[in-house]
C-alpha cells in the first residue's frame, strides 16, 4: 500500500507542478537558456568561451540562507537596480540548478534556531518551490545531522542518539524519504540528492576509525539512496566529500563505495582554492574514480572572494594577508576567472565531469549598521553562521564562535543585494566576452633574503590583467628602510606601493643563511630522506599554504590506526666549514596520543645532540632548536626530526628546517 500510495503522490504532484510551473519549465527551457544567452551581455567583464561547454551543464548555485536574509529585511537587485526575486536574478543570468542544506531538528526545545539559515525540510521546501518556478532543479544536501557537517564533525541528529547501526539506517531511510515527498508534493523539480555532506570518513556519527568503520557509513549511505530511487527516481544520487589535496584519499573513499556497495551517480567534491591543490589536482584524482568506477564527477562546492572587505562586522574566511593561495585577485574580474577556469577544468580536464555549485552565492550582510544591530538579525532569524542557541548542540565551535557571516566578501551581490558583474560569467563562459583586456589589480610580491646579502626592492610589478595574464609595470614603494630591515635581524616585513594607480604590496622575509637544501620543502622531496619505520596512511610533501609556515609545502603524516606513526626525515649537508651552528625544524599537529618527537644531528653517524618536541593542535608550531652544534671539516653531519605517535589520526606538518652559523 505504501508503494501505491507514494506512485499516487508522484502523480498528483506531477500535475501539480504542470499547473504551476511558467510554460518555459515545462516545454521550452531551452529557449530560456537561449534567451538568456542572447540577454545577458556585459562591457566591463572579460570571459574567454569555455571551449565545448555541454548545453546541459550544471551551473548551480547554493542559496540555502536566503530566507533567513530576507526575514531580517535583505532584498536582492538584477544589475540594473530592480528588486527581483533572487532566484529569478539566479536564473537570468545563467544558474540552472539550486542546492539546498537540510538539517534535521536545528532548533533548541524553546524553537530557537542554530543559525546557518536554520536549514531544515520546511526551508528547503520554500527554496525548492521558488527555484522550480524559475526552471531551475534542486539540490537536495541532506547532511543527517542538526547542523553543520564538514570533515571536521559529523554529528548525530539528536532524535537518533543511542541508535545501533540497524535502527538509525532505518530513521535515515525514513527521513529522507518523507522530505523528499514533501518536496515532490509541493512541485519541486528535484534533479539531484546529496546524500550526506563532506564525509571525509565519518557522516552521522559513524566514523571510519571506530569499530564497523566504512561498513556502517555506507550501510547509512545506502540507505539514503534507496528512499531516493524510490521518492525520485529520476535523481541523480550524489556522494560528497573534501579534501582532493590529500594523495590518494579520494582514491580510498571510492574504492570503499564500491566494496561495499553504495548505489550512487555522482561522486561530488569541494573545491576551495585557498586550501584544495591546483586544478590539476584536482582533475586528476577525479578521473581516478571516473575511469576506475565509471561514476560521474563534480565541484559540488567552491567560492572565491570578489573583495577582501568585510560588510557585516564579523570578518571573512579569507582576505589580504591571510597566507592563502591567491592565484588571481579579489577582485569582480578575479572572481569570475575563477569561475570560468575551474569550469574549464571540470569540461575539458575531466573524463566525465557534470557541473560546478558555487557555495552560498547570495549570502551577503545582514544589512545593520553595527555588530550589535547585526547581532540581534543574526540571533532572531538565523542568518549568520550560528546562534548562541547552537551551543546545547555544538559546544565547543557554534557555543563559542557563533556570530555573522564570513563568506559575504565571496557572494555575487553587494552588501545592499545588487547583483555584482561576476555573476554574469555563467552565462558569459558559453559564448565568451572577450574585450579589450587591462590591468585589474597587482600582483603580490615575495622575497626571502639573507641577512648577511643586498636588499633591493624590485622596480617592476606583474599587473594582472582582466584576461588572467602578466604584464611588468614600474612600481614605488613608499615608507622602505633598508637599515632597519638589516638590523632587525630574522624577521618578516609587509611594504605597500603604488603601481599603475593601483595597491602592490611586497613580502619580505629577513633570514640568516641556512646551509640546508630545499629548506621549507618548495622542491617537494629534494634533498630530504623521509623514512617510514611504520605503515600508516599519508605522508608526503603537501601542498598547501595556509598549514606552512614558510611558502606553501611542507612535509605532511597522518596515521588513521593507534601506534602507526613513526618515522625520521633527515638530510645530509655537504661542504660546510668547521664552527659552530644551530639546528631547529618546526612541527605541529594533534591527536597524537603518547609522543616521542626530537629533533637530532648525527655527527659521523651517531646521534650526538637531540632537542624534544610536540605536537598539540592545529596551527600551534613548536619548534625544536639545538644550538652550540661543533662541528669539525671533513666529518659527516646529519640533520633530523624523529616522531612517533601512538594515538588513532594522529597527524602532522613538517617545515622550514633551519641549519645556521654561530657567529663569534
Amino acid at each position: 500500500m505504501k508503494k501505491i500510495r507514494n506512485l499516487i503522490i508522484r502523480a498528483v504532484a506531477a500535475l501539480t507542478l504542470m499547473a504551476i510551473l511558467p510554460s518555459c519549465a515545462l516545454l521550452s527551457c531551452d529557449k530560456r537558456e537561449e534567451n538568456i544567452k542572447n540577454t545577458v551581455k556585459s562591457d566591463t567583464l572579460y570571459v574567454k568561451k569555455v571551449e565545448k561547454l555541454p548545453e546541459d551543464f550544471i551551473f548551480g548555485m547554493d542559496a540555502s540562507c536566503v530566507p533567513s536574509l530576507e526575514a531580517g529585511g535583505v532584498k536582492y537587485f538584477d544589475h540594473d537596480g530592480n528588486e527581483k526575486d533572487v532566484y529569478q536574478i539566479l536564473a537570468e543570468n545563467g544558474v540552472n540548478y539550486i542546492r539546498v542544506r537540510i538539517w534535521n531538528d536545528p532548533f533548541d526545545k524553546d524553537g530557537k534556531g542554530y543559525g546557518g539559515g536554520n536549514c531544515d525540510i520546511e526551508n528547503a521546501v520554500e527554496i525548492g518551490k521558488r527555484a522550480t518556478k524559475y526552471g531551475m532543479k534542486l539540490l537536495v544536501n541532506f547532511h543527517y545531522s542538526d547542523f553543520w557537517a564538514d570533515p571536521g564533525k559529523q554529528m548525530v541528529p539528536k532524535a537518533w542518539r543511542g541508535m545501533n547501526i540497524d535502527e538509525k539506517s532505518e530513521a535515515l531511510y525514513e527521513y529522507t524519504k518523507d522530505c523528499l515527498e514533501k518536496l515532490v508534493e509541493a512541485g519541486v523539480d528535484v534533479g539531484m540528492v546529496q546524500i550526506g555532506n563532506e564525509t571525509n570518513g565519518a557522516m552521522c556519527g559513524e566514523t571510519s576509525s571506530a569499530l564497523g568503520g566504512w561498513k556502517k557509513i555506507t550501510q547509512l549511505m545506502q540507505a539514503g539512496s534507496r528512499a531516493v530511487r524510490e521518492i525520485c527516481p529520476d535523481a541523480l544520487v550524489a556522494i560528497h566529500f573534501a579534501n582532493p589535496e590529500k594523495a590518494d584519499s579520494y582514491v580510498s573513499y571510492s574504492a570503499n563505495l564500491d566494496y561495499y556497495g553504495v548505489d550512487y551517480d555522482v561522486f561530488a567534491s569541494s573545491y576551495y582554492p585557498y586550501w584544495h591543490g591546483s586544478f590539476d589536482n584536482l582533475a586528476e584524482v577525479l578521473n581516478k574514480v571516473t575511469d576506475k568506477y565509471g561514476k560521474k564527477v563534480m565541484v559540488v562546492e567552491t567560492s572565491y572572494a570578489y573583495t577582501p572587505e568585510d560588510t557585516d562586522f564579523y570578518g571573512n574566511t579569507v582576505g589580504e594577508g591571510d597566507g592563502y593561495i591567491k592565484n588571481y585577485p579579489y577582485t569582480i574580474q578575479g572572481q569570475a576567472n575563477f569561475i570560468r577556469d575551474l569550469t574549464d577544468t571540470v569540461v575539458n580536464k575531466m573524463t566525465d565531469g557534470i557541473g560546478v555549485f558555487y557555495w552560498e552565492g547570495t549570502w551577503i550582510s545582514s544589512g545593520g549598521d553595527s555588530y550589535e544591530e547585526n547581532l540581534a538579525l543574526w540571533q532572531k532569524h538565523g542568518s549568520g553562521w550560528a546562534t548562541s542557541y547552537a551551543a546545547e548542540y555544538d559546544p565547543d565551535d557554534a557555543g563559542q564562535w557563533y556570530g555573522g557571516c564570513s563568506v559575504d566578501n565571496q557572494a555575487f551581490f553587494d552588501e545592499n543585494g545588487k547583483a555584482i558583474e561576476s555573476l554574469k560569467v555563467f552565462s558569459l563562459m558559453r559564448n565568451g566576452n572577450e574585450i579589450e583586456k587591462k590591468a585589474d589589480a597587482i600582483e603580490d610580491t615575495t622575497l626571502i633574503i639573507d641577512l648577511n646579502g643586498e636588499i633591493f626592492m624590485p622596480e617592476l610589478v606583474n599587473a594582472i590583467m582582466t584576461d588572467n595574464s602578466r604584464e611588468q609595470i614600474s612600481v614605488e614603494w613608499i615608507g622602505v628602510n633598508i637599515d632597519a630591515m638589516k638590523q632587525g635581524g630574522a624577521a618578516k616585513y609587509t611594504i605597500k606601493g603604488k603601481a599603475g594607480g593601483m595597491d602592490a604590496t611586497c613580502y619580505i622575509s629577513m633570514v640568516e643563511y641556512n646551509f640546508l637544501e630545499n629548506w621549507s620543502f618548495e622542491d617537494g622531496e629534494d634533498g630530504w630522506s623521509a623514512t617510514a619505520l611504520k605503515s600508516f596512511d599519508e605522508f608526503y610533501v603537501e601542498d598547501k599554504v595556509t598549514d606552512s609556515v614558510t611558502g606553501s609545502k611542507h612535509y605532511h603524516f597522518w596515521g588513521s590506526a593507534a601506534n602507526s606513526v613513526e618515522f625520521t626525515l633527515e638530510q645530509e649537508v655537504d661542504d660546510l666549514a668547521s664552527g659552530k651552528y644551530n639546528y631547529s625544524i618546526s612541527i605541529m599537529g594533534g591527536d597524537g596520543g603518547v609522543t616521542d618527537i626530537y629533533a637530532y644531528v648525527k655527527i659521523n653517524g651517531e646521534i650526538v645532540y637531540t632537542a624534544p618536541t610536540t605536537i598539540t593542535v592545529y596551527d600551534e608550531w613548536h619548534t625544536a632548536e639545538i644550538n652550540g652544534i661543533e662541528y669539525v671539516s671533513g666529518d659527516s653531519i646529519t640533520v633530523g626530526i624523529y616522531v612517533k605517535c601512538a594515538g588513532p589520526n594522529a597527524w602532522g606538518k613538517i617545515d622550514d628546517a633551519m641549519l645556521n652559523s654561530v657567529k663569534e
